[in-house]
């Protein structure tokens, strides 16, 4: 299991805002390490990764883990 240094639970949120959160929430974080991200809105199952790469940042997975909701890891570089 991958060791996460903060968990950002932005279920109930929509894009633009699971991104926006998530980005601030990196960038308060130190290089290598590794945040949680809990969401409930599908579309943003593509858009966050795929921000947080254009930001630089690595996508280690992105999973469901109960109908409805996902979880998205993220090192940040």
């Amino acid at each position: 299991m991958t060791q996460v240094d903060q968990v950002l639970d932005i279920r109930g949120e929509v894009c633009p805002y699971t991104y926006v959160k998530t980005l601030l929430a990196l960038e308060e974080m130190q290089p290598g390490q590794i945040l949680r991200v809990r969401l409930d809105y599908e579309p943003a199952t593509r858009s966050v990764p795929r921000s947080a790469v254009i930001q630089g940042d690595e996508v280690l997975s992105v999973t469901a883990t109960l109908l409805g909701e996902w979880e998205i890891l993220v090192r940040k570089r």
